[in-house]
């Protein structure tokens, strides 16, 4: 076929495609308003969540349409629904060009409106306060472990983890130049010790600045001679900088794991996560007494790690991650006997797993 028929072909798909997001978009904007009706958010992770899954097995696996291409194209579709019914705040750790950024940016779109926050804790104000109706947060990195600003606002903070976002880190090396001597450099002290190696091998006398975060080491390389950021490719182009080296963290499988913030639990979808936290009373054994609830019941426990106290010296707060939702029957029988193991259980949230 020429090529001109082919363009015709798919001018023709265009222009379906068009009527079909019109149609959509005023199917949305009607869900937008009984939403409002019922007082319920724009933001529904679960349905989303849903939404994706059954959307991936339409697609024919020998096609030419790939799952992550869709997703792409779906994220701006229900970002630009979110926007019809009212549009969707949501709160991120700043500033712009940060991986949290990047984050918040890859689930919800172009048309969100994303807040920065300087801080975890103001993440979770906003949030609590109803001031966003969405917030990002990190909480682990696969090399570096738990984020411990964000364990410490989930034992004080009110709002529910409705869903996850795991986003691949890359770093690269960025300067004002491609050349010349590079005398200090600027990034986030989980940035540096993730290129800890690299550094030591490639650039083993400049000096290493901790700052806030990447995106703030790569403003400010954009602003001095002779210094450089380690940061991400996104954070070269809004900084106008030049990108070295890529790829230069020592593990190639390099991942953050972000929360999604909420004001509304979110709904059991048949492929869940549950996020909760307890402490132990001193007695031997509490802790194998505690999880093996989870055992008795077959629940898979996916993480277990703990947390000193604020203001307890020598005691525990543990934060546990477990397969499927807190609904359930089964799950809602091992949480009752869990209470009788544990002191200060909460459910810090149920959610679509990612992974």
């Amino acid at each position: 076929m020429k090529l001109s028929n082919l363009r015709r072909k798919v001018d023709r798909l265009d222009d379906q495609l068009v009527r079909l997001l019109e149609q959509r978009s005023g199917i949305a904007k009607e869900i937008g308003r009984q939403k409002s009706m019922a007082g319920h958010s724009v933001f529904a992770p679960s349905r989303e969540a849903v939404l994706f899954r059954r959307l991936e097995t339409k697609v024919d696996k020998k096609g030419s349409l790939n799952l992550a291409s869709l997703r792409a194209i779906y994220r701006e579709i229900l970002s630009s629904a979110r926007q019809i019914q009212g549009g969707a705040r949501v709160a991120y750790l700043g500033p712009q060009a940060s991986y949290c950024h990047q984050a918040a940016r890859e689930r919800f779109g172009a048309s969100t409106d994303l807040v920065p926050c300087d801080t975890i804790a103001e993440i979770f104000s906003a949030v609590d306060r109803g001031e966003v109706d969405a917030g990002v947060v990190p909480i682990e990195n696969s090399g570096e472990g738990a984020v411990g600003a964000t364990q410490e606002a989930l034992l004080n903070g009110n709002s529910w983890i409705c869903g996850e976002i795991y986003l691949r880190v890359r770093h690269a090396l960025l300067a004002r130049s491609q050349t010349g001597p590079i005398r200090i450099l600027y990034s986030h002290p989980q940035a540096l010790a993730q290129c800890r190696h690299w550094l030591a091998v490639h650039l083993p006398k400049v000096k290493l600045v901790e700052v806030g975060s990447t995106a703030e080491g790569a403003r400010r390389a954009s602003q001095e001679l002779g210094a450089a950021a380690l940061a991400s490719a996104w954070a070269a182009k809004i900084h106008r900088l030049q990108i070295r080296e890529r790829d230069v963290q020592d593990r190639p499988g390099n991942t953050t794991r972000f929360l999604l913030l909420g004001q509304e639990p979110s709904p059991a979808t048949g492929k869940d996560k549950t996020s909760l936290l307890f402490t132990l009373p001193h007695r031997a054994g509490a802790l194998h007494r505690a999880l093996g609830v989870f055992a008795a019941k077959k629940l898979n426990l996916l993480k277990v790690e703990s947390r000193p106290a604020p203001g307890k010296p020598w005691e525990y707060v543990f934060f546990v991650d477990v397969r499927g939702h807190a609904d359930r029957p089964d799950f809602r029988r091992a949480l009752l006997r869990l209470q009788k193991q544990t002191r200060d259980l909460r459910i810090l949230g149920s959610y679509p797993e990612e992974r």
